[in-house]
Parts: structure tokens; sequence; C-alpha cells
């Protein structure tokens, strides 16, 4: 069974840092694309980061570029976010998602964890 976890959440102060993790068995993920996404209560679920299976291509949404940083350990089939700064308006339930290519889509990936809540206070 493919599964992709998420750890990581918690409640942290504006300006503080957290650092999620999205862990994947069942199959290898290496040749795979992984990126992170978040939902906040009432919006829609947006793209965050975006990493290459090579790990030699990211991308990022303009709201988080420069405070978070997307990394690949493919030893681990682990996909990381780090995320520094952090504001209020980053509190979300945070996916991280596996598919064939690179997208800021959500239609675009197969394989999705069952998210991390990240909870920040002002």
């Amino acid at each position: 069974q493919v599964q992709l976890v998420e750890s990581g959440g918690g409640l942290v102060q504006a300006g503080g840092s957290l650092r999620l993790s999205c862990a994947a068995s069942g199959r290898a993920f290496s040749t795979y694309a992984r990126t992170w996404f978040r939902q906040a209560p009432g919006k829609e679920r947006e793209f965050v980061a975006t990493i290459s299976w090579s790990g030699g291509a990211t991308n990022y949404a303009d709201s988080v570029k420069g405070r978070f940083t997307i990394s690949r350990a493919d030893a681990k089939n682990t996909v990381y976010l780090q995320m520094n700064s952090l504001k209020p308006e980053d509190a979300a339930v945070y996916y991280c998602a596996a598919g064939n290519i690179m997208s800021t889509l959500t239609t675009r990936y197969e394989y999705w964890g069952q998210g991390t809540q990240v909870t920040v206070s002002s």
C-alpha cells in the first residue's frame, strides 16, 4: 500500500520556524516530483513548493519565496519543507503529494498524504 505520511506540524509563534517531513512507503518515489500544498479553513488547497525528481529544480509560491525551502532525501524516501519567518497567514493544513511531473495543480498528483496542521500565533 502506497502511503505518504506528513509530520512536523504544530503551534509556533509568528517569526518562528518549523520543518515538515513527508515520508513515503509502499513504493520508491525517487523518480517522482514531490510537492507541498496547504489548505486554510474555507479556502482552496493551494500550491506551496515543489521539487523535481532529481532535486535539481524547485519552484515556490510567491507568498513563501525566501522563507520556505523544499528538499528531498531519496535514501529516506522523504521530502522536507523548512519554514522560516512564519506568518499567521501561513497557518493551514499542509499536504504533501507525489506525481510524475512538477506542477502547481492539485489535479496533477496521484498520491497524497493526510496532512499536518500548522498553527501560527500572532
